[in-house]
């Protein structure tokens, strides 16, 4: 098995202008995240505002134009919340931020109003690139993309490489970026994740907008199979459909246990909503290996489930301070070998 590293009310959606930020900006100084989140912004102050060249970022020093941005395990909980007359859309997602990352390296070119891109099929970042460079007024030039997330699988390797896109762009720039931006770009593309934000969040990804943060994820560890092939996010939002009134209750109910566990860092509770929510969304893209994976789950004792609900990967989830951990982590990739020789193993960012 390899190790893949390297104050707001849960009801109808809320408006983008009744989120507060104090707990957001509170979470991205933490010494985890302050490094990444050093070229965005999350006030109401100007889009994009002028950073001293004397500073440096504070944790991690990466070269000028470097950023990075990790990935998210498929989801935590994924669905549509009951309708009211609040929100434009009920689709929802809650994140689960793992320590696997896009790296993001922006070279400038004095003059140069376009963007060109290595590798060449990362056009979507391509596009995000030129947009913020007009955005902001500064010049174009040459970006460089790393991810250690595989595309295609559920692992927000686009949304990261978006991301990671935006704040290089901003670091080589010497500014900061209002994250309204960077979202009102990346929703110009396709439904995206909420890796832009520090911690667990709950996010309407096909308007690529904040419904609430969550806190941040307890120490676990996820050991995960790839039940192959690829999806592609926007084929797959464009067609999920509806569902029905009764299953938009059940996912309102788990967001709100989610809101009371994620802070309270209740592993049990945790991964009984990745459980339930891998079950709601099974009749929509099933799983091959789900059952296995629920079995294995209740004779280890592993926390629960969780699925890469628009992607490839199945995990069962496992609390790596537990005294058990060990063990039970063995255990895990003995059930799991029948189905995938070479099973990963995803940390979550804490």
């Amino acid at each position: 098995m390899s190790i893949q590293n390297p104050t707001h009310s849960i009801g109808p959606l809320a408006s983008r202008s009744s989120i507060t930020t104090a707990e957001i900006v509170k979470a991205a100084a933490d010494e985890v995240w302050r490094p990444y989140m050093y070229h965005q912004t999350f006030d109401d102050g100007d889009t994009a505002e002028a950073v001293a060249e004397s500073r440096q970022q504070p944790g991690i020093h990466f070269g000028d134009g470097d950023a990075l941005c990790c990935g998210t395990f498929g989801e935590l909980l994924q669905g549509q919340l009951p309708i009211n007359s609040h929100s434009r859309d009920s689709h929802f997602l809650v994140t689960m931020p793992i320590a696997l990352f896009s790296r993001a390296h922006f070279m400038p070119i004095a003059g140069e109003q376009c963007v060109t891109v290595y590798p060449p099929h990362k056009v979507k970042a391509k596009r995000l690139a030129e947009s913020l460079v007009s955005a902001l007024d500064v010049s174009g030039g040459t970006l460089l993309l790393q991810s250690e997330l595989p595309e295609g699988k559920g692992l927000a390797s686009s949304s990261a490489d978006l991301v990671a896109t935006a704040r290089s762009i901003a670091c080589c720039h010497k500014r900061r970026v209002r994250t309204s931006l960077i979202e009102n770009l990346m929703a110009e593309i396709e439904p995206s994740d909420g890796v832009m934000y520090p911690g667990v969040v709950a996010y309407q990804q096909r308007l690529c907008r904040l419904f609430s943060f969550l806190g941040q994820m307890p120490p676990l560890a996820i050991v995960a199979i790839d039940e192959g092939g690829t999806v592609e996010t926007i084929d797959y939002d464009q067609r999920r459909g509806e569902i029905s009134a009764n299953q938009r209750m059940q996912y309102r109910e788990l967001l709100d246990r989610a809101r009371t566990a994620i802070p309270r860092g209740d592993t049990a509770t945790i991964g009984k909503i990745a459980t339930a929510s891998a079950l709601l969304h099974q009749e929509r893209a099933p799983k091959r290996h789900l059952n296995a994976a629920l079995k294995a789950c209740q004779d280890i004792g592993a926390l629960g489930v969780i699925v890469a609900h628009s992607g490839t990967m199945i995990g069962i989830l496992l609390d790596r301070t537990a005294s058990c951990f060990p063990r039970k982590l063995r255990s895990v990739v003995e059930h799991v070998s029948p189905f995938d020789t070479s099973p990963k193993m995803y940390l979550t960012m804490n």
